[in-house]
């Protein structure tokens, strides 16, 4: 019995990014904007009722769908501890040298044992091309079985649809920060970036191991 093998590529919705828009396999696209925090908690109750009214009105004035995602990972510090490292023979004094290299390892072990997290906050603004565009863009009748058309954007109208969803996306920008919160739309190099660290979760996942770390041969 033959067996039909799938890479992982093909459970991935998406088709490609362009200009910044996720377009996806069902023809529909996508926009990401990067949101800002607010300490909620520290806030006076003034300014937390305001925080809570202002989300109140964005969700009001939107008559579409958005998704809120919380991307939470790891942080990883091993930039910062190159850094440390490279900075270590360049101490003046032999006790800076010292200070330098413990504070190092300090860091290291306790990243790895306090397990720290950094969170970023993201909107993903939808937008679905009627039908009927794709199905003006066809000159070929219908033979046999109808088809579906597909959504997935011929370039002449690419741009229309692109267009449209922007438009969603500083509506979005504009409501959200009622309630204090700062938006801004993500372009393609940093959408694909997002992609990758969601579907390649375990990569900064290794544990820290610093190059100047002593080894111990057997005694």
């Amino acid at each position: 019995m033959a067996t039909t093998s799938k890479t992982s590529q093909s459970f991935v919705p998406v088709k490609e990014v362009r200009e910044g828009i996720v377009v996806l396999k069902d023809g529909s696209y996508r926009g990401i904007l990067m949101c800002s925090s607010v300490n909620f908690a520290l806030k006076s109750e003034d300014e937390q009722k305001g925080i809570i009214g202002g989300f109140q009105n964005f969700l009001n004035t939107i008559d579409f769908s958005v998704q809120i995602v919380v991307h939470s990972r790891k942080m990883d510090i091993r930039p910062y501890l190159e850094f440390l490292s490279e900075r270590e023979p360049l101490q003046q004094t032999e006790l800076m040298k010292i200070q330098v290299r413990e504070y190092l390892q300090f860091v290291a072990s306790f990243a790895d044992a306090a397990n720290i997290m950094t969170k970023m906050f993201y909107l993903v603004v939808p937008y679905a091309p009627p039908v009927a565009s794709q199905l003006k863009a066809s000159s070929l009748p219908f033979i046999g079985k109808p088809q579906t058309p597909t959504l997935a954007g011929n370039d002449e109208f690419f741009e229309e649809h692109r267009i449209q969803l922007e438009q969603r996306m500083s509506l979005v920008m504009s409501g959200i920060a009622a309630s204090g919160v700062r938006a801004a739309a993500l372009g393609t190099e940093e959408v694909i970036e997002l992609l990758y660290r969601s579907f390649n979760l375990g990569e900064l996942e290794s544990p820290i191991r610093l190059t100047n770390e002593p080894t111990h041969g057997p005694a």
